[in-house]
């Protein structure tokens, strides 16, 4: 597999629209760079009925349409994913090797951690409001605490970044404060205090510090990350 995307079959002239990341595809490679490098995103709004119909009568490979009766609820990743690589060998035996582990352990992830992943490759895109919608619906759950130490605080951090690439500061800097006192890291406090710092007065800044007892080596930190 290579860095760039080189047709080998037909381009269709009616693109089929991947909704995660609001992108046309008009080939089968990009379908599987797409696949290959987004596999948390992989779910019924691309693997679908539809885009069987559109492998078939845009691609002309019948082969692939006939993944359509597998489409239910019970098919697994490989079923689905495996024969559209093999189709073009997309990928070389190590590559395709490297991708069944990479399934394999996705397969024994929590849904929660799925989820947060899924999160964190919608923002990978670029697509921060959906990346949002994902944090929010997973921050709802009420049995988080349950997954590994920070798990939270990440999903709270992450969700800050998220709205501060929206330049919805207000909102960013609450989660980083959430993502600060879930987990009291020195990394989440710094954060904190750099978001906080760019929206508020010094003045602001400074009474926030004091009254969290932020000790001077951070301060100088967050000074020098400025």
């Amino acid at each position: 597999m290579s860095g760039y995307i080189l047709c080998q079959t037909k381009k269709a002239e009616r693109p089929y629209f991947i909704e995660n990341i609001s992108t046309n595809i008009y080939s089968v490679e990009e379908l599987c760079y797409y696949l290959y490098h987004n596999l948390y995103l992989i779910d019924k709004t691309i693997i679908n009925e539809e885009l069987c119909i559109w492998i078939g009568e845009e691609l002309n490979l019948p082969g692939l349409a006939k993944l359509r009766p597998k489409m239910g609820k019970f098919a697994s990743a490989e079923d689905l994913v495996y024969p559209v690589f093999k189709e073009i060998n997309y990928l070389t035996y190590e590559e395709l090797k490297a991708l069944n582990s990479r399934l394999v352990l996705i397969s024994k992830e929590s849904a929660d951690m799925r989820q947060k992943q899924k999160g964190d490759s919608l923002m990978e895109n670029g697509m921060y409001v959906n990346a949002i919608r994902v944090y929010q619906k997973l921050l709802e759950r009420t049995d988080l605490e349950k997954q590994r130490e920070g798990f939270v605080s990440d999903v709270w951090h992450n969700l800050g970044c998220a709205y501060s690439y929206l330049f919805q500061m207000d909102k960013a800097i609450e989660c980083f404060r959430r993502a600060y006192e879930g987990g009291r890291s020195t990394e989440a406090l710094e954060t904190y205090l750099t978001a906080f710092s760019m929206s508020y007065s010094e003045e602001e800044y400074k009474n926030m510090a004091k009254t969290l007892g932020v000790e001077e080596e951070i301060l100088t930190a967050v000074q020098n990350r400025k």
